[in-house]
């Protein structure tokens, strides 16, 4: 039975306090409580923007895969496509400058246990439609096994729900990293094979750490920018740089031979 208006109503009131939820992981027990309830065999990849990767000679050479192509080759095989009517984390915050009515897109038979009022099932064209307009309003992408989708969703298995979220650096759930368990922190990661550096041309101007960084993984010391291993590659740094210092690059453009097998392994959205 899927979730009642009423809940997902709750969830939204409740969403401005997930910070407080979040620093209750790293308490001995109610950490370990929340971590299986919440966010158990989770696996969560942050895929960079295609108009962030900058493109190596030699990798040009061979021809360009871009990040967006794990969703739409997921797509492309799903037989269950869903989309939210709206985006619950824009919503519950009141964003101002991204879509609200651009929401997640869920592939997966435990799709169809959504709320019909919550959102509708759609084909692959339109689930694609879907995906091209939110890297077009500038939102990131992020694809996995999410838990908590089917808790506040109350669909079942975990083994047939894939999420892929369409967030804004704003307003978006997984700004709770910082302030994770490292154990819950580290199921949500960077895409393999992403490199983000900070090149000459920084001049330590600030405008990378000022509210950019969801996981808050860049900071100005003296007068440079520097980029610390909590980076999940998102590339929202490299648009915001005003002098172009900042360079994300696929060291693997053989990234999706190794990705799509590992999501693949955790959900059947067939």
């Amino acid at each position: 039975m899927s979730s009642p208006l009423w809940f997902v109503n709750l969830v939204r009131k409740t969403f401005p306090q997930r910070f407080l939820m979040a620093r209750l992981t790293k308490l001995p027990l109610l950490g370990k409580g929340i971590d299986y309830l919440l966010f158990d065999r989770d696996d969560i990849i942050y895929l960079p923007k295609d108009r962030t990767v900058t493109i190596q000679e030699e990798v040009e050479a061979e021809g360009v895969v871009m990040p967006s192509r794990v969703i739409d080759a997921f797509i492309e095989k799903a037989n269950y496509l869903w989309i939210m009517n709206t985006c619950i984390c824009r919503e519950a915050t009141g964003c101002k400058d991204y879509p609200v009515e651009l929401g997640c897109l869920f592939m997966g038979e435990a799709a169809m246990g959504i709320n019909p009022r919550l959102g509708r099932r759609v084909t692959r064209e339109e689930a694609l439609e879907h995906v091209r307009k939110c890297r077009e309003a500038g939102l990131f992408q992020l694809i996995g096994r999410n838990k908590l989708d089917t808790m506040w969703l109350n669909v079942r298995p975990g083994t047939k729900l894939l999420t892929v979220c369409n967030c804004c650096p704003c307003c978006c759930l997984w700004k709770i990293l910082p302030v994770l368990s490292r154990k819950v922190s580290d199921k949500v990661q960077r895409m393999p094979g992403v490199r983000v550096t900070v090149t000459e041309r920084c001049v330590g101007c600030g405008k990378c750490e000022k509210g950019v960084c969801i996981a808050d993984a860049i900071r100005v010391a003296g007068d440079r920018a520097e980029i610390s291993e909590d980076c999940r590659g998102c590339g929202h740094c490299v648009e915001v740089c005003p002098n172009d210092a900042i360079e994300l690059t696929i060291e693997d453009p053989a990234f999706m031979d190794s990705l799509i097998p590992r999501i693949s392994s955790l959900v059947d959205v067939t």
